[in-house]
């Protein structure tokens, strides 16, 4: 509910003491940095909304030896990205039985990538767990059991 008053009914003390005469330069202001802290997200947002995600998809995976298992994938993204895509695989009990990540360099837009996966145990199931650029990932690391070590990698005759 507004004033009963105008601000033309009252005399210059008046406007004076009660600083009904003071400018709204604060208000403006306010208003103006507002306006621009919300034009600046929104661009951030339309920004990260234009750039290129990197998506995967793991088409097949074969447990080739009770050390081994096979892994096939694609993976698209702008060719200009460096890309980091991490290949994990289970027991049945799902305990991390083999877990890499493999470093995909600046190339093509679409690339498959054909990995043979070392394994501590015979593998149950075979996953890509996430693929983002180097400086974007986030996915959880190896999960072996206290006492067992990463197996090194690729897969290589021994």
């Amino acid at each position: 509910m507004g004033s009963p008053f105008s601000r033309d009914q009252l005399s210059p003390e008046m406007r004076e003491r009660y600083g009904l005469d003071k400018r709204r330069s604060t208000t403006v202001v306010i208003a103006i940095v507002a306006i621009a802290a919300f034009l600046g997200a929104m661009a951030y947002v339309g920004a990260m909304l234009l750039r290129g995600d990197v998506q995967f998809l793991l088409l097949r995976w074969t447990v080739v030896q009770d050390d081994r298992a096979d892994a096939t994938f694609e993976v698209r993204r702008d060719g200009d990205d460096a890309v980091v895509c991490v290949l994990r695989a289970q027991d049945s009990k799902r305990i991390d039985v083999g877990y890499v990540e493999i470093d995909i360099p600046p190339g093509e837009d679409y690339t498959l990538v054909n990995y043979s996966l070392r394994t501590v145990a015979p593998a149950y199931t075979v996953e890509v767990l996430t693929c983002a650029r180097p400086d974007e990932l986030r996915s959880p690391g190896p999960q072996f059991p206290p006492g067992i070590a990463v197996p090194e990698q690729p897969w290589t005759s021994s």
